[in-house]
């Protein structure tokens, strides 16, 4: 995939009303999830918003995310989805049906083979939104990051399973 880089005068018009494309489509569908129905007026929020954030935001981070296959993007989309019904029904159990004192809650490090950004909080942020766990800090260097596992045994495993099933998928997306 080539990216065009323009000087802020040679960029055409649609480059300039829409830096981020798909950031915007991705904002203006999450607007429409968020208000659980449909409405002409819920869309044209949620293009606003879609249109606005990313100008807004677009001298902060000038060149797009690359992302090399959007195949693989898609299939690590409803991965997430899937672990984060499957972490809810895990942590209902555990809070339902588990005494305090049997949870094993643990801070784990997990260092990372990613070193592109946007791929570093896709995957920091992959890690909050299941629940059970959450990112917590990323280390000066961007080489680690820290994690709070609600009920972790066994912390080796749990930093194996989270590089295996996202970290690994999103060296495959991100270059």
């Amino acid at each position: 995939m080539t990216t065009h880089h323009h000087p802020p005068d040679e960029r055409t018009l649609f480059e300039r009303w829409v830096p981020h494309p798909l950031l915007t489509a991705t904002l203006t569908v999450i607007w429409m999830l968020l208000a659980n129905s449909f409405s002409v007026g819920g869309l044209l929020v949620g293009l606003v918003l879609g249109l606005s954030i990313p100008r807004i935001t677009a001298s902060f981070w000038p060149d797009r995310p690359h992302i090399q296959n959007y195949g693989k993007a898609f299939a690590y989309v409803l991965l997430v989805i899937y672990d984060i019904i499957v972490a809810n029904v895990q942590v209902a159990r555990i809070i339902l049906f588990r005494p305090l004192k049997s949870l094993n809650t643990c801070w784990v490090c997990i260092p990372l083979d990613l070193t592109n950004p946007e791929a570093i909080t896709v995957f920091a942020g992959t890690i909050t939104m299941t629940p059970g766990t959450v990112s917590c800090d990323l280390s000066a260097d961007g080489h680690a990051l820290l994690v709070h596992c609600l009920d972790a045994p066994d912390r080796e495993a749990a930093v194996r399973d989270m590089k295996a099933r996202y970290e690994s998928r999103l060296k495959e997306i991100f270059p």
